[in-house]
């Protein structure tokens, strides 16, 4: 596995990003957008190890417009309030909106280094409806799509993914923690009930047991055995689909 560091032209600046490669020629590209603790060398680990797949694999800094800032503790960033304000600052001030723009110009990246064909996206936390929002606006290149904890994806905002279920091509796997305030079961029905009327190919499966990041080891709440059945059912989804 080869790993480079890269810059991506975008309408409002240079955003950095990770660009993985698998030491063989890669079978397909995969964006994987961040948590809310930005680009890291967990993030990095979990990118080799989808690489390591065959698959070229682009971890792209979805703060730039903010940089530099952090590096952010994940298992103490929310429980302190200064780095909580500065977190949240990030979050809500990088909108749906900015990250779809950005997502062509990711798309465009993976077309520079060879990666012509289609795309699996995955996204954890915040990033889980950045990646369904990026299927939803890019049906001719996103042909998988999947959320792990991924929050707000069928909330009331005008921008909460579930809203754009009929522009999805793409196959979609959700995957949910046991107990999560920002997708509660409400939530998790709303968006099964628009996936299938748009006659979306999709799964939403619950973590029972699980918390909010449990995908990721840096998290306080990370959980190895979860975290395992997440790399099962995640490279199986994109070997089915990214052929």
């Amino acid at each position: 596995m080869a790993r480079k560091e890269i810059e991506i032209e975008t309408k409002d600046g240079k955003a950095r990003a990770g660009l993985f490669q698998p030491s063989t020629t890669a079978r397909a590209g995969v964006i994987l957008y961040m948590d809310a603790f930005g680009p890291r060398p967990v993030l990095d680990e979990m990118a080799g190890r989808l690489a390591g797949h065959g698959y070229a694999v682009l971890v792209p800094d979805l703060f730039y417009r903010n940089a530099p800032y952090g590096p952010f503790d994940a298992k103490t960033a929310f429980a302190v309030e200064e780095t909580k304000t500065k977190l949240m600052a990030l979050v809500t001030g990088t909108t749906q909106e900015m990250t779809i723009r950005d997502s062509g110009a990711f798309l465009n990246a993976l077309t520079a280094e060879g990666i012509s064909g289609p795309v699996g996206v995955v996204g954890y936390c915040m990033g889980g409806a950045r990646a369904l929002n990026a299927a939803a606006t890019y049906p001719d290149r996103i042909i998988a799509a999947a959320s792990f904890h991924g929050g707000n994806l069928a909330s009331d905002a005008a921008d909460s993914p579930y809203r754009k279920a009929a522009s999805i091509k793409a196959r979609v796997y959700v995957g949910t923690a046991g107990v999560d305030r920002s997708f509660p079961p409400e939530q998790s029905a709303r968006l099964a009930e628009a996936l299938r009327v748009a006659e979306v190919d999709h799964t939403i499966e619950n973590y029972v047991g699980a918390g909010h990041g449990w995908c990721i080891k840096d998290h306080s709440v990370y959980n190895e055995v979860a975290a395992e059945r997440h790399w099962t059912r995640l490279t199986t989804f994109f070997s089915e689909t990214l052929r």
